[in-house]
């Protein structure tokens, strides 16, 4: 009568509290899954509760049972990877990933064989027990390695999970983890003695009982002399061995006692009670509460500092170094301070650039969003004015602490602590909500909260400057560009300036009227794209390449200097080339307008295009030429010109045009006999050549 009670009361709740989870508007993609695998768990007893009380129908309900009890693993282990965890499924370690596939082919084996391939029964009505088969035997040994999975997937984010977050997910974990451990503990029994004890199906019952109820309430909470010093993590651990020890001789003790009141009854009692202590003990280790509690209690009676300094020092550095964003950084500050003070919320406020108010800049477990406060505010002017670490609920700092408005008091917040850089306050942290309610902090706390907020100020000083430096090569890049497109602008106002001199003279001719046209026409699109190209800064190696008839590219850009005469020889066949039209042309008509001007004008001026080794393009003047030691050192070098009026950015630009093609730039130069530029650049298909010459 106990078992169906406590089968039914499972069922019910089993089935009742996830239908009522999945209407509400913060349901996720794991809640789904922890309904199915509720659901598979429910017919697992609901089905083996029918075989108990139908033992002449034992096959049809077993048949039931182990086809649910093949997507135990599954839905389970699917569900561990899904709780709380914000990582893709892609980093599910490789042994799982492995074990999940054939995890699903227990179905298919449930549903191809018979059940009698698994287990039979000579006298079920009698003694309730299973015996198993070897395929039976592989089969529950493949259901128990899934649900260890997912136990130990469980307990990892757990393990994982901050202070803060531990907090709110714990008692689902536990809840899930307990029935995980009893289904564990049941099949492991089996495989033991190869033999399924259904007398022991009450305390699955019993799990999912207590495990439904844990969930709820998880998701509803969604909450001098000789001294002697020892480690605390050693402290704390042989606490842990001693309740595991105290817990194991209770039921020793028990499981003595109970031996008195018949063998069957002390079985299912003993699981039950063991199970129960198992649960009370888990949620005694992993309260919060209870172990900043512990730790007060041995920091008075084992330590001489309420800290220690060195290992919360090293970890506030490690969270730090380990954030690879901004907001990373500032989350990282505030998790650091609730773990090391026992604080279940917190918020990061920074000034603002024109320092006249602070906004809030992170947050956890604190609503926070679009909280702003005044420099005139009294408690940021005496934050301001301390410098130090006020306590809002004792007046810690100040003999007359200003009141908190109603944001410190509805959120409960205890602390404001200052961020200072270049005896400025550049922010401040606020903590409230405490762990445990009756922890008192003293001057060594202060002075902690005090220290991490120097590292914490320069961690945020690095980080603005940091973001300073990326917007100043940003600039600079910009600024670079910039600096090309208006040497491309000059040279482009300069063909319109010979256009428009020439007017004076030939305007009356149609034929140049036409012509004067379609050069302000195509000088004024060059001038339209070269601005447009301020809004983003090129990638020389994604120009778009073309096959282009070097010839012909050039004569087009001699027809744009009509200032001087411009003689040009070349072959009588196309030249082919694969360049960026654009990109090339401007090498050319910078070369000949440098080759105009080092002539006033005059000429004279000759451009050549050839093949020798590769194609190329000569452009000649009779000019002044180029001193020995300025072509040596400073011809291609940015900002360096012999002209008076002169960017010194036109031949840096076309070395870097030139190189960006696999060429590159001769240049002969005798002074008082003039300059001689030749581009070489490859061909269109430069491997296949330099093959064939090989």
């Amino acid at each position: 009568m106990l078992a169906m009670l406590l089968t039914i009361t499972a069922i019910t709740l089993a089935i009742a509290y996830p239908l009522t989870a999945l209407f509400r508007k913060e349901r996720s993609s794991a809640s789904f899954v922890l309904f199915a695998a509720l659901l598979v768990t429910v017919t697992v007893e609901g089905a083996d509760l029918c075989a108990r009380f139908y033992p002449e129908e034992l096959y049809f309900w077993k048949q039931i049972t182990v086809i649910a009890e093949s997507c135990l693993g599954p839905v389970w282990l699917f569900y561990s990877l899904l709780f709380s965890r914000t990582g893709k499924l892609s980093a599910v370690p490789r042994t799982q990933k492995i074990i999940f596939p054939f995890s699903l082919t227990l179905i298919a084996v449930a549903l191809l064989l018979p059940v009698s391939s698994f287990f039979y029964s000579p006298d079920f009505s009698a003694e309730q027990l299973l015996f198993l088969t070897t395929i039976g035997f592989y089969f529950y040994l493949g259901i128990m390695v899934t649900l260890v999975l997912a136990l130990i997937n469980l307990e990892a984010t757990l393990t994982g999970a901050s202070m803060v977050s531990r907090w709110k997910i714990k008692l689902e974990v536990l809840g899930s983890g307990g029935l995980l451990a009893i289904l564990i503990f049941y099949y492991s029994y089996g495989l033991l003695y190869r033999t399924l004890d259904m007398q022991l199906a009450p305390v699955r019952s019993l799990a999912l009982i207590v495990a439904v109820v844990l969930i709820a309430g998880s998701q509803i909470r969604g909450g001098t002399g000789v001294q002697v010093v020892l480690s605390r993590q050693m402290a704390y651990r042989s606490f842990v061995l001693l309740a595991i020890g105290i817990y194991l001789i209770f039921i020793g003790l028990m499981g003595e006692g109970l031996k008195y009141f018949g063998e069957t009854f002390q079985r299912s009692a003993l699981v039950m009670v063991a199970f129960l202590a198992a649960i009370g003990l888990l949620l005694f280790i992993f309260s919060e509460k209870a172990k900043r509690k512990l730790i007060l209690f041995l920091t008075r009676n084992f330590y001489k500092n309420k800290h220690d300094y060195r290992s919360q020092w090293l970890e506030f550095t490690e969270r730090l170094s380990s954030a690879h964003s901004n907001q990373a950084v500032l989350t990282a500050i505030l998790s650091v301070y609730c773990d090391t003070f026992g604080m279940g919320s917190a918020a990061l406020f920074l000034c603002d650039q024109e320092r006249k108010s602070y906004f809030s800049a992170a947050s956890l477990e604190l609503d926070v969003a679009g909280q702003t406060f005044t420099t005139d505010d009294p408690l940021i002017m005496r934050l301001n004015e301390e410098r130090s670490v006020l306590n809002l609920c004792e007046g810690y700092g100040t003999e007359e602490l200003p009141e908190p408005d109603n944001f410190f008091r509805s959120r409960r917040l205890c602390f404001l602590i200052p961020l200072v850089s270049n005896q400025l306050l550049d922010g401040f942290i606020t903590l409230g909500t405490r762990i445990n309610p009756d922890e008192c902090y003293t001057y060594e706390d202060y002075d902690l909260m005090q220290t991490l907020a120097q590292q914490a100020s320069s961690a945020l000083l690095n980080m603005r400057l940091t973001e300073e430096l990326a917007l100043a090569k940003e600039m600079e890049a910009l600024g670079r560009i910039a600096t090309f497109i208006i040497h491309d602008l000059k040279n482009l106002v300069y063909t319109i300036s010979l256009t428009l001199d020439n007017a004076r003279t030939y305007i009356s001719d149609a034929e140049f009227q036409q012509d004067m046209l379609e050069t302000l026409g195509n000088s004024v699109g060059k001038m339209n794209t070269l601005i447009s190209r301020l809004n983003t800064i090129p990638d020389k190696k994604g120009m778009p390449r073309e096959k282009t008839d070097l010839l012909q590219l050039v004569r087009e850009t001699v027809a744009l200097v009509k200032r001087c005469e411009v003689t040009l020889f070349g072959p009588s066949t196309a030249v082919s080339v694969t360049v960026d039209r654009q990109e090339i042309q401007k090498i050319f008509l910078n070369l000949i307008l440098n080759a105009v001007e080092a002539t006033d004008g005059k000429g004279p001026v000759s451009v050549e295009v050839g093949v020798q080794d590769s194609p190329y393009v000569k452009v000649i003047d009779g000019g002044l030429g180029i001193s020995e030691e300025f072509l040596r050192t400073r011809l291609f070098t940015p900002f360096q010109t012999t002209k008076k009026n002169g960017l010194g950015i036109g031949l840096y630009q076309c070395k870097q045009i030139v190189e960006n093609h696999q060429g590159r730039i001769d240049v002969i130069s005798t002074v008082g006999k003039g300059t001689a530029f030749t581009v070489w650049l490859p061909f269109p298909d430069a491997t296949s050549r330099s093959a064939g010459g090989n």
